[in-house]
């Protein structure tokens, strides 16, 4: 495990409290977190090497980790109580236990940080500054730290229906997954057969039937990587199941999308269907590989670079946007316009971060650093 350990930092977790949040125990999922932020979860003080002490009597934003793990001798506090404390050295370790379990003061020597002060943290992985939440954990606080924790989890720069349409729904059934004791990769695994259901309903020219089950689908994608965030229960296979049906299934919908538009009497000729697929793929294609370059030559995502390109991820000509696309055509009954819709959309999204791509380039060779706005 040692190679996986972030500098052999240790995590020992002290306090008794049995109130559950997303049906974990305050040990569990602590030592979840701690694992997943490459801590080395320890039942006791250990040997050596420098510990990082949670009390459990709190809840936090796994975030917090990530910033405490970097920043020795720091400890983060609610109201003067030491929630979250990076200990240099055993001795100091269990000095801290000792206060913490006793309710002595912080010993000294520490940097203090007031997390209802200061709790401004970047998150690189879910592109986004937020608040990191830090809040004792009680029975009666347990809502609002589900509904933090999952906040939490969410990306800060995503699509418009994922951001607004079903945040809430989501949150209800990603809580209800986690009492029920569900994994992640049960709800990806549902999500891809209501995936494939709707891609035979579109075949089929069910189009209002294949939204549907696609809006579920859609709803269940977020569900999944909400639910493995807020119960630190993913892993490596979830993760390619998850993003490798997100990466390869729009153009199958697409395809059976513009096959359907016959059982209504709109087929296209054989010629326009295969540009209009050409231009979907190809653009679908280009625009995943101008991310990968951009995240190749500047170290973060397209989509954070300056507010614009936030921004334009609300609409960009992804899977959730399209979806919308699909739906107008379907509300005036021409279907097939929906697919030249989005194959112009593509199109036109794909110039949007080519020109990006090497607007930043032209930052970089004047001497500009390319960062993100959010950093």
């Amino acid at each position: 495990m040692g190679s996986e350990v972030h500098q052999g930092v240790a995590f020992l977790g002290v306090g008794q409290n049995e109130t559950r949040v997303f049906g974990l125990t305050p040990a569990e999922r602590a030592r979840r977190f701690a694992a997943k932020a490459k801590l080395a979860p320890v039942d006791r003080v250990p040997a050596d090497g420098p510990v990082i002490v949670a009390d459990l009597r709190f809840a936090w934003d796994p975030a917090w980790l990530a910033h405490l793990r970097d920043h020795h001798d720091l400890a983060v506090t609610w109201r003067g109580r030491p929630a979250l404390v990076h200990c240099a050295d055993p001795a100091r370790a269990a000095a801290v236990v000792a206060a913490i379990e006793t309710g002595a003061p912080l010993p000294p020597g520490f940097a203090v940080q007031d997390a209802e002060l200061d709790a401004s943290l970047y998150n690189a992985t879910l592109r986004k500054r937020e608040n990191a939440y830090l809040l004792p954990l009680t029975p009666e606080a347990a809502p609002v730290i589900e509904k933090a924790s999952y906040d939490a989890s969410y990306k800060g720069v995503t699509d418009i229906l994922t951001l607004y349409l079903w945040r809430g729904a989501a949150f209800r059934i990603t809580r209800w997954a986690a009492y029920m004791r569900m994994t992640p990769n049960m709800v990806t695994t549902i999500g891809v057969v209501l995936c494939i259901w709707a891609f035979f309903l579109f075949w089929q020219g069910h189009f209002a039937a294949g939204l549907l089950v696609g809006l579920i689908f859609m709803v269940l994608d977020t569900v999944d990587g909400k639910l493995a965030r807020c119960t630190g229960t993913s892993s490596e296979w979830g993760n390619i199941l998850d993003h490798g049906v997100d990466l390869v299934h729009p153009p199958f919908w697409y395809w059976a999308w513009g096959m359907g538009c016959a059982a209504w009497g709109l087929a296209f000729a054989s010629t326009e269907f295969w540009i209009i697929m050409g231009v979907l793929v190809a653009g679908y294609a280009v625009q995943r590989a101008i991310e990968g370059a951009f995240i190749a030559s500047f170290r973060i995502h397209i989509h954070v670079w300056e507010r614009i390109d936030s921004r334009f991820r609300l609409i960009t000509a992804r899977r959730n946007p399209n979806y919308i696309l699909l739906v107008a055509s379907l509300v005036v009954a021409r279907p097939d316009w929906g697919l030249v819709w989005v194959a112009w959309w593509t199109a036109l999204s794909c110039l949007f971060h080519l020109v990006r791509l090497m607007q930043a380039y032209g930052a970089r060779s004047k001497g500009r650093e390319v960062v993100s706005w959010l950093a």
